[in-house]
C-alpha cells in the first residue's frame, strides 16, 4: 500500500484560530473557515516573522474566497474582492464555511508565519499542501513551530 495523503501531499492543524503556522515546509497554505448558525464572522490573515509573532502585521492579499454551507450539501460559490487582510463572511447559511489560499511567495522579505483569527467563534483549520519533503506523518513536523 502506498503513502496516503498526509505526509506526501498534505499536513494539517485541525485548531489553527489563532495559531501561528510556518510556512517553510509547503507551496502554500489552504485556510478552511466555518461557523455554524447562519452567523457570519471575519476571519484576519496576518504574517510574522516568528512563531511567536515578532513583527506581526496584516496580509492584505487575499482576492479570492470561496463559501457553501460547509455540509457538503451544496457546491463552493466563487467570491472576489479588493486585496485584503480580511475574509468576511454573510449571516446566511449558504456563507458557513469559506476557504481561501495563502503562497508562500506572497509573504514579505524575512516573514516565514502566517496566521488566520475569527472575529467571532469560527474554526479554522490549516492545510498545508504542495509538501517540500515528503514524510510519514509520525515525521511531520509541528508547523506551529
Amino acid at each position: 500500500m502506498g503513502q496516503k495523503a498526509l505526509g506526501r501531499l498534505v499536513n494539517s492543524t485541525p485548531a489553527a484560530d489563532g495559531v501561528w503556522i510556518n510556512m517553510r515546509e509547503a507551496s502554500g497554505i489552504l485556510f478552511e473557515c466555518y461557523l455554524s448558525g447562519a452567523a457570519g464572522d471575519t476571519y484576519t490573515l496576518q504574517e510574522a516573522k516568528d512563531a511567536v509573532g515578532t513583527g506581526a502585521q496584516n496580509l492584505a492579499i487575499v482576492t479570492e474566497y470561496h463559501t457553501n454551507t460547509g455540509n457538503g450539501s451544496d457546491a463552493w460559490t466563487r467570491r472576489t474582492q479588493a486585496a485584503a487582510a480580511t475574509v468576511v463572511t454573510a449571516a446566511t447559511a449558504a456563507q458557513q464555511a469559506a476557504v481561501f489560499e495563502v503562497e508562500g511567495t506572497s509573504l514579505s522579505d524575512t516573514y516565514k508565519y502566517v496566521k488566520v483569527t475569527s472575529t467571532g467563534a469560527g474554526t479554522v483549520r490549516a492545510t498545508h499542501r504542495d509538501l517540500m519533503t515528503q514524510r510519514t506523518p509520525a515525521n511531520l513536523p509541528a508547523m506551529g513551530v
